[in-house]
């Protein structure tokens, strides 16, 4: 495993310096140590007040892979990869906490258009495509202004130009924004935190049985009832489990 973050600016919610740096250099000594539950205590007790980061995500991922806990493990890596899809230490522990686990789902191979598509969505986090728009907003503004006040046919055909590429890659930002806002909103993913669980064809107890899955498995969350939820599986079979048994990314 690759070593852990101590990041501590990537926190979305502001603590003071001191008290934020106390509580990572203790979980850090924990975890040095080798004294993985202690290390947990104390980022779980960060993530339970409502902070959200890279370091905590991807510390509590590490702490859960060393005593075992898959499911929980590759829980956090998926959400520190939620905030920073591209970080190359998070896709590498979550691709080896994924080769781990019991299900291997076999799925028919993606046209590479596709696959192109999704790779180019999943490039930085909604937030990054938000300050990508801007950022091509404020390029069209200056190209604007640049060719409005130009004394010279150069720098107005350089801004024209400038503008004109500026506006393409402000429309695809926004689509690629709008696509990825969309699955937030309508797509909701959960990991399997049960080392085997019987998914059955109704929200029932007494249902028959559809199908097993095991601990560390990445699901689609459809709907609830009741202490049930509705998963399906990227190989398209659905079925109902525990709330409990799945946790939300």
């Amino acid at each position: 495993m690759k070593k852990i973050l101590i990041f501590f600016f990537l926190f979305v919610k502001i603590v003071s310096a001191g008290e934020l740096e106390n509580l990572f250099k203790k979980g850090n000594e924990h975890y040095l140590k080798g004294e993985y539950q202690e290390t947990i205590m104390v980022f779980a007790s960060l993530a339970e007040k409502g902070y959200q980061g890279k370091s905590l995500y991807y510390n509590l991922g590490n702490a859960y892979f060393r005593i075992g806990k898959i499911g929980l493990a590759i829980l956090y890596y998926e959400k520190a990869k939620k905030l920073f899809p591209s970080d190359d230490d998070i896709t590498h522990n979550l691709k080896y906490a994924n080769s781990k686990i019991v299900d291997k789902i076999e799925t028919l191979p993606k046209f590479f258009i596709f696959d192109w598509w999704e790779n180019l969505l999943a490039l930085v986090s909604i937030s990054g495509w938000t300050y990508a728009a801007y950022l091509f907003y404020i390029i069209i503004l200056g190209s604007i202004g640049y060719y409005y006040f130009a004394k010279s046919l150069r720098i107005q055909r350089l801004a024209f130009y400038t503008g004109i590429i500026s506006a393409f890659f402000l429309i695809l930002t926004i689509i690629l924004l709008a696509v990825n806002l969309n699955r937030e909103l309508n797509y909701k993913y959960g990991i399997v935190v049960d080392s085997i669980i019987v998914v059955k064809f109704s929200p029932d107890q007494n249902s028959k049985d559809a199908f097993i899955v095991h601990e560390g498995l990445k699901v689609q969350a459809e709907d609830n009832v009741s202490d049930w939820i509705k998963i399906k599986l990227i190989d398209g079979k659905v079925g109902w489990l525990k709330k409990n048994s799945l946790r939300i990314i």
